[in-house]
């Protein structure tokens, strides 16, 4: 049995894997992107990979899993982040998913793209994008988060204790070398002012009828699981989210240690939801 976390699969000369550049257009910016086109005649099915903040995280080892297993995948750069044009918001990042998802019908035929099995993965920030993307788009067929971000859980706690807010603006402040156009000030006041509209649990009826991966991160302390994915696993099991799975990893925030681990629950799911 062929496995894609072990060995490349065999070249295809008519139909070769590839790896283009692409752009989206967003907000009036260009938005840079790598797809990672599996071999094969396809259509193939395809995958988003949202970066979470500020981005030195890019995921790209799951990138390549996932075009070895057969699925192409696109990474990409948010508005006013690693040289891309315009400013960084949360606001901007959650508009440039949902470009980027309306812009694929443009790549499919060159790239062979089957867009009837699309699903969104992100890590992060980039799971908060994610669910946020797939519960406002039905065209997206499945979504994934790693240790996703809840802006808005943790917009509520800014708003109700000072201190809390200033570790917050302290740690954006920290983090704001390859992006442009903001501030740790500017964006906790962004979360506060989204209110309960950013609360990821939420989102659980629009996503009921569609499969849902949340993973959580045991030993993280930028997205602890029992504010950011212990609330979503309740809520959506509530709802119910019928085709939920969810686990928790006894890693830190970035899976440091359980890499190998999160790309094939990723591709187990995905195999089953696409």
């Amino acid at each position: 049995m062929f496995d894609p976390l072990a060995a490349d699969p065999p070249r295809d000369p008519e139909f070769p894997a590839t790896t283009p550049e692409v752009t989206f257009d967003s907000g009036g910016e260009r938005l840079l992107g790598v797809l990672h086109v599996p071999s094969g005649r396809g259509p193939h099915p395809t995958v988003v990979l949202l970066h979470g903040f500020p981005g030195n995280e890019r995921n790209f080892d799951l990138a390549q899993a996932l075009r070895r297993a057969g699925y192409a995948c696109l990474v990409f750069h948010y508005r006013g982040s690693w040289g891309v044009g315009g400013s960084w918001s949360w606001g901007h990042v959650l508009e440039d998913a949902a470009a980027v998802v309306a812009g694929l019908p443009g790549l499919a035929d060159a790239h062979r793209l089957d867009l009837r099995r699309l699903a969104l993965a992100g890590h992060s920030m980039g799971g908060f994008a994610a669910l946020m993307t797939a519960a406002a788009d039905p065209s997206v067929t499945a979504v994934a988060s790693a240790a996703a971000f809840d802006f808005g859980a943790v917009g509520a706690l800014c708003r109700d204790d000072a201190e809390v807010r200033a570790g917050y603006v302290k740690e954006f402040d920290g983090a704001l070398a390859p992006l442009r156009g903001t501030s740790g000030q500017a964006l906790v006041a962004e979360m506060e002012a989204a209110g309960d509209a950013w609360q990821l649990t939420r989102l659980a009826p629009r996503l009921a009828g569609r499969p849902v991966l949340l993973i959580g991160t045991g030993h993280d302390v930028v997205t602890p699981n029992e504010l950011h994915h212990d609330p979503l696993v309740a809520a959506y099991r509530a709802q119910p989210v019928e085709r939920l799975e969810h686990h928790l990893f006894p890693t830190d925030h970035a899976l440091s240690d359980h890499r190998v681990t999160l790309a094939r629950t990723i591709l187990a799911f995905l195999e089953r939801a696409l």
